[in-house]
Parts: C-alpha cells; sequence; structure tokens
C-alpha cells in the first residue's frame, strides 16, 4: 500500500512537469506562428520549432498523458470509494396486518425517506501489479516520443541541409552560366565579322540553354526541398523561409570525426531501451497472472438513515453495517494455469527478441559508422572534384576566349561541371542521411 501511496505522488509530480513543458510549447507557438509569413531559422531552431508546432509529437505527448491517466485510475481504485444516495418511497396507503394468536393487527406502511453512506476499500495483487504495468507503459510512452523527436529532428535537418545544398548549386551554375554567356556574346561578334563561323556560335548557344535549363531543374529542386521543410515544420505554404546556417557550418568534418569517435553504448539506443521495457511488461503480466490464485481483501462500511413521513413504521435496517470480505478462488478448471503458461511463453519471446536484437546492434553499430565514413570520404571527393571542375571550366572559358581551345573542349568542360554538381549534390545528402543514422543510433 505504501508503494501505491508513492506512486500516486510520483504522478502528481509528473503531472505537473507534464503541464510546465505543455505551457512552454504553447507559448512557444504564440511567439512564433502569431500570423508572420516569414521565418528565419538555423539548424536547431527549425528543428525546435518543428517539435513545437508538429502534430504527431502533439499526439504522441497526449499518449503519455493518457498512460498518467490509466495509471491513476488503477491507483485509485484501490483507494477508499464513498458512494450516498437518498431513497424515497411512497406505499400509497398500503397497510399490512399481523395475524398473532387469532387477533390481528394492522400495520400502517407509512411513506419513507432513507439516506445512505457507503465507504468500500479493496485490495489485490492483481491491482498492485497493475499499477507497476501502467508505470512501464508509460515509460514506453515517453521512449516512443523521444523516437518520433529523434525522427523529427533529423528529418528536418535532411530537408535544411538539401535546401542550402541546392541553393549553393544554384549559385555556381548562375556564375557558370554569366561566363558562357559572355563567351556567346563575343563568338556572335565574331561570326558578325567574318572571324569564326555560325556553327561554333550555335554550339556555344546549345552550351547556354543546357545551363538555363539546369537552373531551371535546380531551381524547382530548390522549391521542393523547401517546400518539403515547410511541411515538416508546419508553416503555411506561402511562409518566407531563410535559413541562416551555412553549409560549411552544418556540414563540419569535426562533428562527423566526433560522431565517429563516439563510444557505443548499448543502453542509450532507444529501440534497445524499448524492448527492455517489454521484456520488463512481460515480466510483470506473468506477476499478473499469478496473483489470479491471490486472494482479494474487501473492506465496507454502510450508513443508512431512516424518516417516516407518517405514523406507524418499523425500523428493520440497522443504521451502521460494518463489512469485511475474503475472496480466495478455489477452482477455475485450468483457466487460470492456462493464463500464467501463456504469459510466460510471451516472457520467453520478449527475452528472445532482446538477445537477438542486442547480437544485431553491435553489427549495426559498425555497418553505420562504415556508411558514414564512406560517405564523408565520397563528400571530400566530390567537393574537390567540383572545384577542380570550376577551375577546368573556367581555364577553358577563358582560354576560347582568346582562341587556346576548342569549342570541343568547353563542351566537355561544362559537361564535367554540371555532372560534379550533380554528384556533389548526392554526396551531401547521403552524407546528411549516414550522419543523421548514427546519431538517430547512438541517441546523440
Amino acid at each position: 500500500m505504501m508503494a501505491v501511496m508513492m506512486s500516486a505522488g510520483m504522478m502528481a509530480e509528473d503531472h505537473v512537469m507534464a503541464a510546465t513543458k505543455s505551457s512552454q510549447r504553447s507559448e512557444a507557438r504564440s511567439q512564433k506562428a502569431d500570423g508572420t509569413d516569414s521565418l528565419s531559422l538555423s539548424l536547431k531552431e527549425a528543428q525546435d520549432y518543428a517539435i513545437q508546432q508538429n502534430r504527431t509529437l502533439k499526439n504522441a505527448s497526449l499518449a503519455v498523458q493518457q498512460a498518467y491517466a490509466a495509471r491513476w485510475q488503477t491507483i485509485a481504485a484501490m483507494l477508499p470509494q464513498v458512494d450516498g444516495s437518498y431513497t424515497y418511497s411512497n406505499y400509497c396507503g398500503y397497510s399490512a396486518t399481523l395475524s398473532m394468536g387469532g387477533m390481528d393487527a394492522k400495520i400502517n406502511m407509512p411513506n419513507v425517506g432513507a439516506f445512505g453512506v457507503t465507504a468500500s476499500i479493496g485490495l489485490s495483487g492483481q491491482a498492485i501489479v497493475g499499477v507497476l504495468l501502467n508505470n512501464i507503459a508509460i515509460e514506453m510512452k515517453k521512449i516512443s516520443l523521444e523516437q518520433s523527436e529523434s525522427e523529427l529532428r533529423g528529418s528536418v535537418r535532411g530537408a535544411y541541409v538539401s535546401v542550402l545544398a541546392l541553393q549553393s548549386i544554384a549559385g555556381l551554375l548562375d556564375s557558370s552560366l554569366v561566363n558562357i554567356q559572355e563567351l556567346e556574346t563575343i563568338t556572335q561578334y565574331a561570326v558578325t565579322a567574318g572571324a569564326s563561323e555560325q556553327t561554333a556560335a550555335d554550339q556555344i548557344r546549345v552550351r547556354v540553354n543546357t545551363l538555363k535549363n539546369s537552373i531551371n531543374a535546380q531551381k524547382r529542386s530548390i522549391e521542393l526541398a523547401t517546400n518539403s521543410l515547410k511541411v515538416l515544420l508546419d508553416v503555411p505554404a506561402d511562409t518566407k523561409l531563410t535559413l541562416t546556417d551555412s553549409l560549411e557550418s552544418v556540414l563540419s568534418p569535426e562533428s562527423v570525426l566526433s560522431l565517429l569517435g563516439a563510444n557505443f553504448a548499448i543502453e542509450n539506443n532507444l529501440s534497445y531501451q524499448l524492448l527492455q521495457k517489454n521484456v520488463e511488461l512481460a515480466e510483470k503480466n506473468v506477476h499478473m497472472a499469478g496473483w489470479a490464485y491471490g486472494p482479494t481483501l474487501g473492506v465496507g462500511y454502510n450508513f443508512t438513515d431512516q424518516h417516516y413521513y407518517g405514523e406507524g413504521g418499523m425500523r428493520m435496517t440497522p443504521p451502521n453495517t460494518v463489512q469485511v470480505t475474503v475472496r480466495m478462488p478455489l477452482w477455475s478448471s485450468g483457466k487460470r494455469a492456462a493464463g500464467v503458461v501463456e504469459k510466460k511463453i510471451a516472457l520467453e519471446e520478449a527475452k528472445n527478441t532482446l538477445s537477438e536484437t542486442t547480437d544485431n546492434l553491435e553489427i549495426q553499430y559498425h555497418q553505420l559508422c562504415y556508411n558514414l565514413t564512406n560517405a564523408y570520404e565520397t563528400y571530400e571527393n566530390e567537393k574537390d572534384n567540383i572545384d577542380v571542375t570550376q577551375r577546368v571550366f573556367m581555364s577553358a572559358t577563358n582560354k576560347y576566349k582568346y582562341g587556346a581551345s576548342s569549342n570541343l573542349e568547353l563542351t566537355n568542360a561544362s559537361n564535367d561541371l554540371i555532372n560534379a554538381q550533380s554528384s556533389y549534390v548526392q554526396a551531401i545528402l547521403s552524407l546528411v542521411n549516414a550522419q543523421v543514422e548514427l546519431e538517430k543510433f547512438l541517441n546523440n
């Protein structure tokens, strides 16, 4: 019983903390979503904003509160229950006849009002185990909420970096377009002066159109990535988003190297924590099934006060009654035994799943580290490639201006630059995804 009361105190404290957190989130929403049509956010601010606004997380938070309410219901069922009642009976002038020794006596049956108060309390082993089951359920809901938050942070990070990467490539393409348009103008002057053939100008024109198409595609990709970020932030479609972090700051080598150097503690993994709680839940279910053989203790008190409206009437019911009940199950045709066996089998399944997951998590950790290492090396190579192809393209354009390179060399340099930019974007996205997956796995 003491443990039950302690759980009730803990529940009250948890409710206060939950209410405070909910109040803080509501205040943040009122400050950031008060009809504004523009937002300037760093990566961390975007992640925090998404967590405050996301409806799925709100539902997950409500599920935690529901678990608290369910626990209190279980606790309250073991605490005193008091009910009051008032009953009015009208016998419509009826009189009872009592015959004794050949003599009949009439007894009036006056109208009567009865006021009653009933107090009861019941306690059983299953009820106590039920409170412990509710505690585990609350912890599992909290872990699930933390998992959802981690997933959302990773999704926001991916969308945020995608926008930055695409904007960076769009800037490079714009500068390349300016250079090649300048070459187009120079070539057209040469054609007009008779120093060059129209074919050369047409080929440069094709390069200009190719770059324009790449830029337009890039702008559509930026719009798509921005809209994806708006969905995660749960803001209106016409909201203007300004990303204040730079691509270099969110892709720092230090963060990748520190993540690869972090120690793997399996107890910090959220999937492992959830499976561990599942084993605890299965163990408590075995105890719950076992307590079906245990006794149930009930104590009740009843007070009744009757008032007769008229003459006559006999008080047949004592005003105060105390009842103590001990109920012990005797025979259930094997139903309780089968219930215990079922819960024990479920416990073994939960333990096997936990053991299998524990073995696999170590392998998964090494695989995620390998993926991040590979993605980082690819990113570094592609970053170097885009610098090289950019220099080659600039060199080709400068040489073409002075007639030191052919149109074919310029075309190849332009194609290499576009391909390198596409590969660079893919390398960035792969790096971010690999980093997010490892962060979620380590619960960083």
